[in-house]
């Protein structure tokens, strides 16, 4: 069908285009606002998001078929800073705060965004919530979190390891720990819509081959069919 295609989140847009076998993704959004459109009719045969409780929105709501629902990816996060930034080792409030100054920590909609809801559970697990909450620059989406730092106009910032790897200009400064917020998962599904090419699809994204593929790009696989 015309126009229609794969729906990724917007943190694993970097990857599409190294996979020879996708059909034209037209999905640019983060995971919230690509359920509620997919969900509203908008044209997709595949969405893949970065927060499971959104697909469980869509099979809730009759979107995608729970049959062809899988986890297949997970990722971490990373705090950042500008290239050439100091590693940081164990952050603390008043360690944060001495970089910050007068600037913000960059991270998504605490609220909305699969990668600021993650690093909320990471700060607020870690005692640091309280400290910074009023130093956050919530952005719309992770990669507008990246941004931030790298047109260093943000002093830190919390994304996914694989944002932070995909763009020079910012330097991966400290690895939060899993433990320290829910495990993040990127499921991926059907919708109710689809055609064979996507379900093709869906098939090659769950293979070895496409496990490489996302390995070398950070991301975790979860799934990988010989």
């Amino acid at each position: 069908r015309a126009g229609e295609g794969r729906a990724p989140a917007r943190s694993t847009l970097h990857v599409a285009p190294h996979f020879p076998e996708a059909p034209p993704g037209k999905g640019q959004f983060g995971s919230g606002l690509l359920a509620r459109q997919v969900a509203l009719g908008a044209p997709a045969d595949l969405v893949l998001l970065a927060n499971p409780n959104w697909m469980d929105w869509l099979v809730q709501n009759d979107a995608v078929f729970p049959d062809t629902r899988q986890d297949l990816l997970t990722n971490r996060l990373v705090l950042i800073g500008p290239a050439g930034a100091e590693k940081m080792s164990n952050p603390s409030v008043d360690k944060i705060l001495d970089i910050l100054g007068s600037g913000r920590l960059a991270i998504g909609q605490t609220d909305s965004v699969p990668a600021g809801q993650y690093a909320r559970a990471y700060l607020q697990n870690t005692g640091l919530w309280t400290g910074v909450e009023h130093a956050l620059a919530e952005a719309e989406n992770v990669r507008v979190a990246l941004s931030y730092v790298a047109r260093r106009e943000a002093p830190l910032g919390i994304v996914y390891a694989t944002d932070a790897k995909a763009e020079p200009q910012v330097k991966a400064i400290f690895d939060i720990p899993p433990d320290s917020h829910p495990a993040i998962r990127y499921p991926v599904a059907l919708t109710i819509t689809a055609q064979a090419p996507a379900k093709k699809f869906l098939t090659f994204l769950l293979s070895a081959e496409a496990s490489a593929i996302f390995d070398a790009h950070g991301f975790i696989p979860l799934k990988a069919k010989k």
